[in-house]
């Protein structure tokens, strides 16, 4: 009885389906976050009767064949780049980036990760960093009398001085570009790292070779829609019932073998 573990496989697989949709959910207030998607493949199939087989019968070709499909099997669970609609928040560290890209900011461990979640704050040295700590690389330092800071679309940083009459550049914030983002490694805080499947990191000023644009002053919403998420989630938990049907008329037929006499 095959389908007893077809259906169980079906069911893990909706299961799949409906715990990707809930962390779409869980993150639709996330900054930068974008929607992923479950999806999926059939297992190998079973040749009863290969197609294009000599009939031992009257020699004949089969010109379909008989192949018993045994399941699915997760494939993928594929992020879906979106831009998310830009909220304004009137911080001076709050950036927003409007097209590709991505911020690079560094780890404890001396690798670089990448976020387009643009809340910086400002820590006790005076450096741009992330909400988790992360500074900004290159590493970009804010006098202690700086007034106030603008950061124009091409990353550039200014401070205004009280004394000065001219802004003063503090350095230049780049942004990264992948041949392939969605191989990045997601590996929680708004935060991606390379891997083969992404390429290697290209490094550029926003605004030029394909890269978005610096908003100041702006927070890019989660892509999540709502709407969308519920009715896939409704879908997944039909699919799910059916198996769970093709499992119970499994179980009766065996049931009523094993009570031939």
């Amino acid at each position: 009885m095959r389908a007893l573990k077809i259906a169980a496989t079906g069911m893990a697989a909706q299961q799949m389906r409906v715990e990707t949709i809930s962390n779409n959910l869980a993150n639709m207030s996330t900054t930068g976050y974008n929607t992923r998607r479950a999806e999926f493949a059939d297992l190998h199939y079973q040749q009863l009767a290969r197609a294009g087989t000599v009939n031992s019968v009257d020699g004949t070709v089969l010109p379909t064949g008989v192949q018993l499909g045994l399941g699915v099997r997760p494939a993928a669970v594929s992020i879906t780049l979106a831009q998310g609609s830009l909220a304004e928040t009137g911080g001076d560290l709050d950036l927003a980036i409007e097209g590709n890209g991505y911020f690079e900011v560094a780890l404890p461990s001396g690798l670089s990760a990448y976020t387009r979640d643009g809340a910086m704050k400002r820590s006790a040295d005076g450096l741009i960093v992330t909400s988790e700590g992360h500074p900004v690389a290159p590493e970009i330092t804010i006098p202690d009398d700086a007034r106030s800071i603008s950061i124009n679309a091409a990353g550039e940083v200014y401070a205004y001085f009280a004394e000065a009459t001219e802004a003063q550049l503090l350095g230049q914030i780049n942004m990264v570009g992948f041949t392939n983002p969605k191989g990045l490694e997601a590996v929680g805080g708004n935060l991606f790292l390379e891997t083969e499947a992404s390429g290697t990191p290209l490094s550029s000023t926003p605004g030029e070779d394909g890269l978005g644009t610096v908003r100041q002053g702006y927070l890019e919403d989660s892509s999540v829609d709502a709407v969308r998420e519920i009715t896939e989630l409704i879908e997944a938990q039909r699919g799910y019932e059916l198996n769970a049907k093709v499992i119970t008329a499994a179980d009766q037929m065996l049931s009523a073998t094993t009570q031939v006499r």
